[in-house]
Parts: structure tokens; C-alpha cells; sequence
């Protein structure tokens, strides 16, 4: 037997079912859960036993929407920042999350191949898995688009191809642009593509509520990244973006603020993911203008604050399975556990469990691997003092309730 930790009278929430399974141990060998049982597995000397004393052992969180070199509320000043700096931003948002109990993250705009290295080769410690998309597809003047409006016009390429691109996006413009970015994308090792379908908050140029890119352009990108065995995730605000979006075969709808009934049962339909983001939206509502967020977009803002919560009474009506993402940028990432509180002025706490664990796991292909507490699945293990099922708040709380996080059988924090 290799290297391995017991975990003796857990009560244990599996990622999955309402319920917590009484007194198992669950053994973990070489980053594997190689057993969970009810009477006490056989272990050699090698192996250390901790004792839960009957609190709760559950899976690692996910945060399924970040952007780990977004190191400002300004888009423009995140491009035109040196790599070095947003590099070691980028190293403190892993181990802050980590900190918080997120084992694995899903970047869906900027994270690429040498952040994965590093993170591959250790030279970050212990850190939570990546899955990146690299940068994200935008139209011209789209909300990836960070140029502000008086962008002279000689710098602007007309030749068709992905011509302007920064480390959060790239703009492709045309069906033969958007498959080349795609095919660029995923030739850097992105595990999905992200697109941007609407408008968004930040960007200086783009309408809020308007559809972005065309339906040729979507459905290359989706064919682009089906036929690499890959999906694409949406940026969406509108209904009608986000409609269109389910429609064209997009796999993972972010944000879907503005989403309404008859959008949301199309949606459960098609069998696409939403993944609200709730926690950023809080965030620059109370603390935008303090940090200088530009008048414009704390206008666009006030237009979706209202109704994102609401959003998610709708989507869970429609029976959509909703994914967890936070979407916070620059200082606010200090934010990203509030999004369990926020989401529980709507929704029950198993609701959100699951869209933190089982859910994300889907979402990214990695179910029965990640997101759930089963044999052969990874050991990425929460000890929570406390039980998350009566009271949500334990998990926002930056990671204060959880003495014990676990990442791939390597103990980040240990206090038991």
C-alpha cells in the first residue's frame, strides 16, 4: 500500500444525495479514494488515520467561472499589464482559493498552458486543479473587446483573421476567423472555448442587452470544439442571447442574469448548464465606485443587480442544473465564498452543494472523478466543522470552518 490517509467517523456528504451517510471511514491511497465503509478498513503503518469525530468529510469545491490573471475591474488595464505581474496575481488567487476550499477552478477566459505547466510541475505547491479555455472569442467591439471607443482605426486589422488579443481575449471576426481561433485555442490545450454571446458589464463599448456574434459564427465554434471532443461556454445576459446560445448546441451558458420562464424551460430542454454567478454582482454593487469602477458600467450593472436573483428562482423551476461560478475580479477576489450565502436567499442548501460539487464535476467532464466522495475518484476532501446542509453559511466564511482541506491526497491545511 502506498502513501495513504483514513478518515475514521465521517459523516459524509458524497457530492450527490440530500442525506448524510453516518459513521464511514474513508480510506485515501496515493490521491485516491480507494474505499468507503462502515466498519474500519485495513491499513498498514503507512498509512495516517484522522479522526472526524463525526463531522462532515465532503468533496472539494469547484468554482466553475474565474478569471485567475484578471487582476483589475479594468479590462483595458489587465491588457496592457506586464505577464510577470499578472503571473504571480494569478499564483495568489489559486492559493487564496484554496485557502477557501476550491480544489479545482474552471478559467473561462485567460488561463493558459504555462500557468497548467507550473501548476503541473509543483512550482506552485499545492494548488487547485486548472481547467482553462484560454482566451475568450469576442466580435469586434464585443464585450472581450477592451479598447475603449476612441481606439484609433490604424491600429485595427481588416484582414479577416484573430487580429487584436490580449491575455483575457481574442477577436475573431467571420465564421473562418472564429475557426481558426477556436482551432487556436484548443491547439494551446484549452479544455473548452468560451465565446462571449452578449453584452457585458465591464466592457466600455458593447450594449448590455444586445446578441453578439451571429448564428454562423457560434455554430462554427461549436462545431470547431464538438469535433475536438471539446464544448463551448457562453458569456449571456438576455434571454435571446441565451436562447440562441442553447439553441446552437452551446454547452455551458454563464451568467443568464435576464433569463426568463419560457428561456429557462427551452434551456432545461436542450439540456444546457447555466452557471450563475452571483458573488461578482454583489461585489460591485457595494463596492464599485469605491474602487473606481467606470459610471458606465455601474450603469449596466444597476440593470441586471435586480433581477439575478430571481434568476435563479426561474431556473430552478425549469429544472436547468446550474453550475456555481463567482467571476470575481482584481481585490474582489476575497468575495468568492459569499456566493453560497447569496445563492441561499433562493435557493435550498443542496441545491447549492451539488452546484459546487456534482454539477461543476459534469460540467467539466469529470464526473465520478471529481465532485463526489466514491471509490476511485479523486481525493480532493473537505472536513467542515459543522453540517453545510442546515447551515450554508460554514462554506462562506473564507475557509475558517474548514480545518482539514485535501487536494489530491495532499493535505493544503490541516488543524485536526
Amino acid at each position: 500500500m502506498g502513501h495513504g490517509t483514513v478518515f475514521r467517523n465521517a459523516r459524509v456528504f458524497d457530492g450527490e444525495h440530500d442525506v448524510l451517510r453516518e459513521s464511514l471511514d474513508v480510506l485515501v491511497v496515493d490521491g485516491t479514494i480507494t474505499a468507503i465503509s462502515e466498519h474500519s478498513p485495513k491499513v498498514d503503518n503507512a498509512v495516517e488515520a484522522i479522526d472526524c469525530s463525526g463531522r462532515v468529510l465532503m468533496p472539494g469545491l469547484i468554482d466553475a467561472h474565474v478569471h485567475v490573471y484578471a487582476a483589475s475591474l479594468n479590462l483595458s488595464r489587465i491588457a496592457q499589464s506586464p505577464f510577470s505581474y499578472l503571473a504571480h496575481f494569478a499564483a495568489h488567487f489559486l492559493h487564496a482559493s484554496l485557502d477557501r476550499g476550491f480544489t479545482t477552478l474552471r478559467d473561462v477566459g485567460g488561463g493558459d498552458v504555462g500557468l497548467a505547466c507550473a501548476l503541473k510541475e509543483g512550482l506552485l505547491g499545492v494548488a487547485p486543479r486548472l481547467f482553462y479555455g484560454g482566451r475568450v472569442l469576442s466580435q469586434t467591439g464585443g464585450h472581450g473587446d477592451s479598447r475603449p471607443g476612441d481606439y484609433a482605426l490604424e491600429h485595427t486589422c481588416h484582414c479577416g483573421c484573430a487580429c487584436h488579443a490580449d491575455v483575457i481575449s481574442v477577436i475573431a471576426d467571420g465564421v473562418d476567423a472564429v475557426r481558426r481561433a477556436v482551432r487556436e485555442e484548443l491547439r494551446r490545450g484549452a479544455s473548452h472555448i468560451k465565446i462571449m454571446g452578449s453584452g457585458g458589464v465591464v466592457s466600455p463599448t458593447d450594449p448590455l442587452e444586445r446578441c453578439q456574434y451571429s448564428d454562423e459564427e457560434i455554430q462554427a465554434a461549436v462545431d470547431e470544439a464538438e469535433r475536438a471532443g471539446s464544448y463551448v461556454a457562453a458569456h449571456c445576459h438576455p434571454a435571446e442571447a441565451i436562447r440562441r446560445s442553447a439553441a446552437l448546441g452551446v454547452r455551458s451558458i454563464e451568467h443568464a442574469t435576464l433569463i426568463d420562464r419560457e428561456t429557462a424551460e427551452f434551456v432545461a430542454e436542450k439540456r444546457a448548464f447555466t452557471v450563475p454567478t452571483m458573488a461578482v454582482i454583489a461585489g460591485l454593487v457595494e463596492e464599485g465606485e469605491k474602487l473606481g469602477f467606470p459610471a458606465v458600467s455601474m450603469d449596466k450593472l444597476r440593470r441586471i443587480a435586480d433581477r439575478a436573483l430571481g434568476s435563479l428562482e426561474i431556473m430552478k423551476r425549469a429544472g436547468i442544473k446550474m453550475g456555481f461560478g463567482t467571476d470575481l475580479l482584481g481585490v474582489l477576489h476575497v468575495r468568492q465564498s459569499t456566493e453560497f450565502t447569496l445563492r441561499a436567499q433562493a435557493l435550498p442548501a443542496i441545491d447549492i452543494l451539488r452546484s459546487a460539487t456534482s454539477v461543476n464535476a459534469e460540467i467539466l467532464g469529470q464526473s465520478r472523478r471529481l465532485g463526489c466522495i466514491r471509490e476511485g475518484a479523486a481525493a480532493d476532501l473537505l472536513i467542515v466543522n459543522g453540517n453545510p446542509f442546515e447551515d450554508i453559511s460554514l462554506l462562506a466564511q473564507g475557509g475558517e470552518h474548514l480545518p482539514v482541506i485535501m487536494k489530491d491526497g495532499l493535505f493544503h491545511k490541516r488543524m485536526i
